[in-house]
This record gives C-alpha cells, structure tokens and sequence, in this order.
C-alpha cells in the first residue's frame, strides 16, 4: 500500500486522471489477498479477464447492427448476446473452492 501511495503522489504531478484513478481503488486493490482464498481461485479473480471476454463476446455478436430502434431493442439484443456468449465459458479456474467467497 505504502508503495502505491507513493506512485500516486508521483502520477499526480504528470498524470493527474491516471493518479484519481489508481487512487479511487486504492483500498481495493489487495482485499482479494485479504480474503485468503485459494492461488488458484485468486489468479482468476484478479483479473478482469472474465469481464472483458463476456463484453468482447456481446460486442462481437452485435457488431453489425447499426441502427437500434430502441433502448428497450438494444438491450434485449445485448441479454440474448450475453446468453450466446455464455455458451462459450469455460470453468471458472479454482471453481471448487467459490464456497470460499461466501
């Protein structure tokens, strides 16, 4: 923490939205450390890999569509994207120890 803080204060001088950034989930940062879970379930979860492979997933599915009539259109096209995607996941790694987080 003491050495994020520092880089905070460093980005503040140059890079003042990266520094508001790094400094918003500043607490956040190590409480998957905090919550003692398993290596293999905490290299999944530190990522955001499964975030960005679910929103690459409903991008790809509806790139192509260029005129939405509603908001209402748009977003039954993004749950049924989403839907489709999900058909593609595979196993969360460390998925054996999820009872953890409870």
């Amino acid at each position: 923490m003491t050495r994020l803080r520092e880089q905070v204060e460093w980005l503040e001088r140059s890079y003042p939205k990266a520094a508001a950034s790094l400094k918003e989930g500043l607490e956040e940062t190590f409480t998957i450390n905090r919550l003692g879970l398993s290596p293999a379930l905490r290299r999944c979860l530190a990522t955001t890999n499964v975030i960005e492979s679910s929103l690459s997933g409903v991008a790809g599915r509806t790139r192509r569509v260029t005129h939405w009539r509603s908001g209402e259109m748009a977003l039954r096209w993004a749950a049924a994207a989403a839907l489709e995607t999900e058909k593609g996941f595979r196993k969360i790694i460390g998925h054996r120890d999820l009872w953890m987080l409870m």
